[in-house]
């Protein structure tokens, strides 16, 4: 029997940016704990005045309860997308919650010996009223949160490697959790010609293989692999294909006869899978990256318009051609990214695929670029792409699509070159203050940088960063390998 297959370069979902879960319940928790404050404040005001007496006890009580607020609300899973959702079938809940949260607060005044120092009236209001704004505020979200599901913003895009049995029992487990923001796009297995062409109603598309291609074009978040720990070999070998992507890799445990404690599991709503690999600078990191970019690169940008004005006037002056130069690079995701550079090279020798890579004494650079090489400053132009949302203050450097290493192209010589493209490239990374700047003419050289990009990635922190970039001058006034 033939075995009908679903084309994946044909399987096409909305490309759409989506929210992290994380973030978004740790948004919420903020705006309602300010919600709770606004209401215990205003209700103070309605029923005392603005007297002296809100400092600093009512405000310290208005504080602690946030402080509660989050940690219960937190236990009864309030903050999860099906609450958020859902808002009429937690109303009990959200009630025995806030009804808690007062509890608290009056067993804190009773053991502080406080109780006498506010005001019961006030009490009461707050919590009346307080009740009825969370609820105002959570009907509110249910209409958004619906609307970014609808969209798909809420979604995470999980694949299942591997078909058979397993598949099946994940599946059945996956649609059966509590959970509301996965959506299964499809089956990949590595025994071509062995899968059906739907498991549970869902399509095979494939084998691993065209597994890579599809997660980048489709943006998917997880992969979850149905297959026992005991298929030891065929889990590895398909990893080293796999962990080139900016994805979480789940390994099923659903139905596992090893069993591990509780805490070494990560939860897929409610299927239990062992972490293989996390998507780096993920969730809240992810927003710090964002903001430490888009205030950086703004910064630098007016801080450097000067240095922009006389740059331009000197190559102008020194050669005929444009002021800037353009050129396409790999980026996040391995998606090809435009960059902007100041030229350094005689405009009719220009090399826009990088095929000739730029050597010491090279008649190609003019005067000016010469020193504008040496010192780096013919990147500055990249903070726009920076500003754009292409690039990072801090990563990995993009390299040109033709960019080699003696006579062989920087993938053929790294085996897993592309992992580096997990996070967006930068204007400076950990590769270049340690040494490894320049060309890249030797299979080495390309080999020891990968080798930084990486660790980079793993042990990416703002601090890193910070560190990186305070560090950066320093690099650059040595101009070592920068032709």
């Amino acid at each position: 029997m033939s075995i009908e297959t679903v084309d994946s370069s044909s399987f096409v979902l909305p490309q759409t940016d989506r929210l992290s879960p994380v973030v978004l319940s740790g948004t919420v928790r903020l705006i309602e704990g300010a919600v709770t404050a606004l209401t215990g404040l205003a209700v103070f005001y309605l029923t005392l005045g603005p007297t002296e007496h809100l400092f600093p006890g009512y405000t310290l009580m208005i504080a602690v309860a946030v402080a509660i607020q989050a940690v219960v609300f937190g236990g009864a899973r309030l903050y999860d997308n099906s609450a958020l959702l859902r808002v009429t079938h937690y109303v009990g809940r959200i009630f025995l919650a806030w009804v808690t949260v007062f509890a608290a607060l009056i067993v804190l005044a009773f053991l502080t010996k406080s109780g006498e120092s506010f005001s019961h009236v006030w009490l009461a209001g707050w919590w009346l009223a307080g009740f009825l704004s969370i609820l105002f505020f959570r009907a509110v979200l249910s209409l958004v949160v619906r609307r970014w599901m609808r969209v798909g913003k809420l979604e995470r895009r999980v694949v299942i490697v591997g078909g058979g049995e397993r598949a099946e029992k994940l599946i059945d487990a996956l649609e059966a959790s509590r959970e509301t923001d996965i959506r299964i796009c499809g089956v990949f297995d590595d025994r071509v010609g062995r899968a059906p062409s739907h498991v549970r109603g869902y399509p095979y598309l494939g084998s691993v293989a065209s597994l890579v291609d599809f997660a980048r074009r489709q943006r998917v978040d997880m992969l979850i692999v149905s297959l026992p720990i005991t298929a030891e070999n065929r889990i590895l070998q398909m990893l080293k294909k796999l962990f080139v992507l900016p994805i979480d890799i789940r390994l099923a445990a659903h139905d596992n006869a090893l069993c591990f404690v509780p805490r070494a599991y990560s939860y897929v709503g409610d299927v239990p899978t062992l972490e293989v690999s996390n998507r780096p600078i993920a969730d809240w990191s992810h927003v710090l990256k964002i903001a430490e970019d888009k205030i950086l690169s703004a910064l630098f940008l007016l801080l450097g318009m000067p240095i922009f004005a006389v740059i331009a006037i000197a190559i102008k002056l020194d050669s005929k051609g444009p002021v800037f130069f353009k050129q396409k690079r790999f980026g996040f995701n391995n998606e090809l990214i435009e960059i902007y550079k100041f030229r350094t090279l005689r405009h009719d020798m220009t090399d826009h695929t990088a095929e000739r890579l730029v050597t010491a004494d090279d008649p190609r650079v003019t005067k000016v670029g010469k020193l504008l090489r040496r010192t780096s400053l013919d990147e500055l132009p990249q903070l726009i792409t920076v500003l754009k949302g292409k690039m990072s203050i801090v990563g990995p450097r993009p390299h040109a699509t033709a960019a080699k290493a003696g006579e062989l192209l920087y993938q053929d010589v790294v085996d897993g070159y592309y992992a580096r493209h997990r996070v967006k490239p930068g204007i400076t990374g950990w590769a270049q203050i340690s040494g490894w700047r320049g060309e890249t003419d030797t299979e080495e050289k390309i080999l020891r940088r990968t080798q930084f990009d990486l660790n980079y990635i793993d042990n990416w922190s703002i601090w890193f960063d910070l560190y990186i970039i305070l560090k950066t001058p320093l690099a650059l006034l040595k101009g070592e390998n920068a032709y």
